[in-house]
């Protein structure tokens, strides 16, 4: 209820093109996710999706079952607007990522906006959970995160920030590291932050 509130709060009040995350191309999760899978009928989620631009780059490089899942329904329906006629390819899902449960599995899960959030060993553990009742097995894990010289708050928020070795210790052995990236990320507002990208295959 907590995280429910706050970003509630955070995309009924603020301009979703001027929060500090906001991407006017998600290109490098693009790009992990058609490396994760090429397979256009594959289940893609996007996990804290929000207002995200993604959802709209994979329904134009034609993916057939795409779905966003964000606590928020005020990102969502931003997101089904901007969307028009063509949300209705999508599926929808508000819902906090941790106890989220689906009727079916997903082969990619993208990640770009709730990991480093969760600022408890429990919501960890609870999130991996989560994770692994949804992930098919052989299915991927697209996680991005602050890196090691990312800010230490981000919407008024403490968040963790991690190397490639501390994210795949989080994830456990039932995760294997595939592929890892530091990129930066220039804000609306033109501060720099450091983003970690990784891609894991659940074994």
């Amino acid at each position: 209820m907590r995280r429910q509130h706050h970003w509630e709060k955070v995309y009924r009040t603020s301009d979703e093109t001027q929060v500090s995350w906001y991407q006017a191309d998600p290109e490098i999760s693009l790009r992990l996710v058609e490396a994760a899978c090429s397979d256009r009928e594959a289940r893609i989620l996007d996990a804290g999706g929000g207002t995200s631009r993604l959802v709209d780059r994979l329904l134009e490089r034609g993916y057939r079952h795409v779905g966003v899942l964000d606590v928020s329904g005020a990102a969502i329906e931003i997101a089904q607007k901007r969307l028009g006629e063509r949300a209705i390819e999508v599926e929808w899902f508000v819902s906090d990522v941790i106890g989220f449960h689906t009727l079916h599995p997903w082969d990619v899960w993208h990640d770009r906006a709730v990991f480093h959030f969760l600022d408890s060993e429990s919501d960890r553990l609870d999130y991996r959970a989560s994770i692994s009742s949804a992930l098919a097995a052989g299915g991927q894990l697209v996680i991005g995160t602050f890196g090691p010289e990312g800010p230490e708050r981000c919407s008024g928020l403490d968040v963790t920030r991690y190397s490639a070795d501390r994210l795949a210790d989080e994830l456990g052995d039932e995760f294997e590291l595939l592929h890892e990236e530091l990129v930066d990320h220039s804000t609306p507002g033109g501060a720099i932050q450091q983003f970690l990208f990784c891609r894991f295959l659940r074994k």
